[in-house]
């Protein structure tokens, strides 16, 4: 995640900090992937205290190009992946400059030059894109700080990866809808993405967690979790089984349609959550999309699904009290609209519009069975703060899923009245 705004370090309380993910410390502080947002890597303990964490990264500060003099940098604990560093540098004219230093966790990354070089690709596309329309990209897109001589990504003699961003100013990511304009703003913004990209060759870049949303793979690995019971937890769950043996044929259409030619492959995010698009905090337009390290090729329907799955349910995504969980019809409405305002027929084929409701079910029901899954199997990917929460995330999105089937005709009427 990159954030901007390095004026959001003062002026705001602890309670307007914890209520929404503030620009800059925060922004960066919530590094998520997969099960990003519960995180799921080994991670080192931080360090706590100036010397300590200075000690971290002083080996790796001269290999990049900030401008001015070092004056101070703090550890942003609360990221569940990357290391995340807020650097702070003094030019000659007083002048404070930020940026973010990340440690790349390999662990989940496997090939960071990999990342590394998607990220590039989609910047140098994206800055094209706005100049060629005459707009500024410095606020509408990530700006990578350059290692001096090689690229972008720094090799350490430890063996880590790090990369460097600038900040985005004036910027916001909220971390959960607080307004309804919020969310048109982020349907808005992961649309414009979309169109900017919609000519990008997207096999030009590497799947950076491959078969990531391949949902047949992902049922395959459920039925060998049933199957192995490696920690004695399927007795008792013969009704959440079936669930998911229903929903097998509904789960593996947009790969069947991607295989046969009917739908494209195009650039995808693949972690299309409110709070990684950047808000302007004066005009409340959506600025820019952030945390790349997941886009590779995939279908348009994947990044919308999982954003109507996030923004419109209307409780956590571990919510016990099943009762509470629905989806706010007024919310898919309102993102849908923005959405669609960037990438309507023209862009997108008529087909991936009509069907950009699939996704929702298809993404909802995918991380439900990710959840049981990972319940089966011990709890080896997400966190979990006791034992039965992946169970409860788990009736979590199967509710969400059974609310989106029972407005799915009431989806798909609204999508078909928007595409022309």
């Amino acid at each position: 995640m990159f954030p901007g705004c390095p004026g959001s370090l003062s002026g705001r309380g602890a309670a307007e900090r914890r209520r929404r993910k503030e620009t800059p410390e925060a922004r960066f502080a919530d590094e998520k992937y997969g099960g990003k947002e519960e995180g799921c890597a080994p991670r080192r303990r931080p360090p706590t205290g100036f010397a300590m964490v200075y000690n971290e990264i002083k080996h790796v500060l001269p290999h990049f190009a900030f401008e001015g003099r070092f004056h101070s940098v703090r550890e942003l604990h609360s990221g569940n992946i990357n290391n995340t560093y807020h650097l702070v540098y003094l030019d000659r004219g007083g002048k404070l400059n930020h940026y973010a230093l990340q440690h790349i966790n390999n662990y989940v990354f496997k090939d960071p030059a990999v990342v590394m070089r998607n990220i590039e690709m989609i910047c140098d596309y994206l800055r094209e894109s706005y100049l060629n329309d005459g707009v500024d990209p410095k606020r509408r897109m990530l700006e990578l700080i350059r290692v001096h001589g090689n690229g972008y990504l720094y090799l350490d003699e430890r063996g880590g990866f790090w990369r460097s961003y600038h900040y985005i100013d004036g910027a916001t990511a909220y971390d959960r809808v607080e307004k309804p304009e919020h969310f048109f703003e982020a349907g808005r913004g992961f649309g414009e993405f979309q169109r900017r990209l919609c000519s990008f060759p997207a096999g030009q870049l590497a799947e950076t967690i491959p078969h990531f949303h391949d949902t047949r793979k992902r049922f395959y690995a459920f039925v060998a979790a049933v199957d192995n019971d490696r920690a004695g937890r399927v007795r008792g769950l013969e009704k959440e089984i079936d669930f998911f043996f229903d929903r097998r044929k509904m789960m593996s259409e947009i790969v069947c349609r991607i295989e046969s030619g009917t739908l494209p492959l195009r650039v995808t995010h693949n972690d299309t959550k409110i709070n990684n698009v950047m808000t302007d905090n004066e005009t409340g337009k959506a600025l820019c999309v952030i945390d790349l390290d997941t886009v590779m090729p995939g279908s348009v329907l994947y990044d919308f699904g999982d954003a109507i799955r996030f923004g419109a349910s209307t409780a956590a995504e571990d919510e016990s009290d099943t009762s509470r969980i629905s989806v706010d019809m007024n919310l898919f409405r309102l993102f849908t609209e923005g959405f669609l305002s960037e990438v309507n027929v023209g862009f997108l084929t008529k087909e991936e519009i009509l069907l950009l409701p699939l996704g929702v079910k298809v993404l909802t029901c995918e991380l439900a069975m990710r959840f049981l899954t990972d319940y089966i199997d011990g709890d080896l990917y997400f966190k979990v703060k006791d034992p039965e929460h992946n169970l409860v995330r788990a009736h979590a999105q199967m509710a969400l899923l059974e609310d989106v089937e029972r407005k799915y005709d009431e989806m798909c009427a609204f999508v078909a009245g928007l595409a022309n």
